[in-house]
């Protein structure tokens, strides 16, 4: 228990069994008044039972908003135009929602007084850094709370006792094992623990929830095209939508067609590895929809450099550096580097793959003068004989010494 005292503080709410026993945990350790936060980042759950759930614990202050289209537009976008990937595969659809929450819980803080926010992730994963990194990084001054951290109840069997003796309801599904933890918004669903744990087994198929399996998905390709102004979708097939409907409509076309799915063991921030089933059906046809608009509206240069920057930066995002001043700065360069990325993009989508088969814009650096191989007046052959010998004189000069 922390030594000063808390007037009142900020709970991260999800409604479900961990979080209803932290908040009643805050009340009887910490004697405080306790906020209740709950968003709405699409993961596709009621969130109303929160509420109540609040609400019968004594709650007045109840926040539940939806942060879908702020979710989808500064956080999830900005890092598509980065195509950040953690370790080659990993698409960051847990780590990417993190920030959001911990910069409306040091807003709520702010607007309601409360001295003190709270999470209730453990202290073995990524998710308590994510969350404490942004509010320091928002509120140097915050008085931060993980109960994880403090209490002693080290089990789901004693977290469901504790629940019991304060009648707090209790999830029949919740009261055994649980085959594996979830995490879910409009980006992506993650599941980890119990029936995972073991990295050399196969995920059962009950684990997906997201995306049908590629065997099962239709026989006939689904062709679409996706419409970009400035490095950001913007359509589909012609219709302008808004960051979250757009990316609804693609978890649709990706889940139908069996995209998206990702077998990942990890590097933890904190050091340990961990093993994930990860579905990310929508962000997997953006990240290669994006790609295919780069190839033709980057310059090489650019387009180079981003790929070097890309895992540092899609490193910040997993270690929760969101609101580092590093991130910042590659957020700016990598912006800059998307003024010209506006176009169309037509992709194939088929039995869990995804086939570019076109793409189009009026800031193409495509020329199909210079690489055809008809007759051209454009490009003088000639010319690269001393492009070749300039470039490989030091390694003529370095053989020569070598000799």
């Amino acid at each position: 228990m922390m030594s000063e005292k808390i007037n009142k503080v900020v709970l991260a709410y999800s409604g479900g069994l961990d979080t209803s026993v932290i908040l009643k945990w805050l009340q009887e350790h910490y004697d405080c008044e306790v906020v209740t936060f709950t968003a709405d980042l699409g993961q596709g759950e009621e969130l109303e039972p929160a509420r109540k759930k609040a609400e019968m614990m004594g709650i007045k202050q109840i926040y539940i908003e939806d942060l879908r289209e702020e979710f989808v537009r500064d956080y999830v976008f900005p890092m598509f135009r980065a195509a950040a990937i953690y370790e080659g595969t990993y698409l960051l659809g847990t780590s990417i929602a993190r920030p959001l929450i911990a910069k409306r819980q040091i807003e709520i803080a702010a607007e309601t007084g409360a001295d003190a926010v709270a999470h209730g992730a453990t202290g073995k994963g990524n998710d308590q850094v994510r969350f404490e990194l942004g509010y320091y990084g928002l509120n140097p001054d915050i008085k931060v709370i993980a109960p994880w951290r403090e209490w002693d109840l080290t089990s789901r069997t004693r977290l469901i006792e504790y629940a019991e003796q304060h009648q707090i309801p209790v999830p029949k599904d919740k009261r055994g094992e649980a085959p594996f933890s979830v995490d879910a918004n409009l980006l992506h669903i993650s599941a980890e623990g119990k029936v995972l744990e073991d990295p050399s087994e196969e995920a059962p198929e009950y684990v997906y929830s997201r995306s049908v399996r590629p065997e099962d998905a239709p026989d006939t390709p689904t062709y679409v095209e996706i419409g970009f102004e400035k490095g950001d979708a913007v359509s589909i097939d012609g219709e302008a939508m808004s960051p979250a409907t757009l990316l609804t409509k693609l978890n649709e076309l990706g889940g139908a067609n069996g995209i998206g799915r990702l077998d990942l063991v990890e590097n933890r921030f904190v050091g340990m590895k961990s093993r994930g089933v990860y579905e990310t059906p929508g962000g997997t046809i953006l990240l290669a929809a994006h790609r295919a608009m780069e190839s033709i509206t980057l310059d090489r240069g650019a387009a180079h450099l981003k790929d070097e920057l890309m895992p540092r930066y899609a490193e910040l995002i997993y270690n929760g550096f969101w609101f580092s001043p590093e991130r910042e700065m590659l957020q700016a360069l990598i912006d800059q580097s998307q003024e010209h990325v506006t176009g169309s993009v037509r992709l194939k989508l088929y039995k869990g793959a995804i086939h570019t088969v076109g793409r189009s814009s009026a800031q193409s650096l495509y020329s199909l003068e210079h690489v055809t191989f008809e007759e051209d007046a454009v490009y003088d052959q000639r010319d690269a004989e001393g492009f070749i010998k300039l470039n490989a004189l030091r390694l003529r000069l370095a053989r020569k010494r070598n000799r």
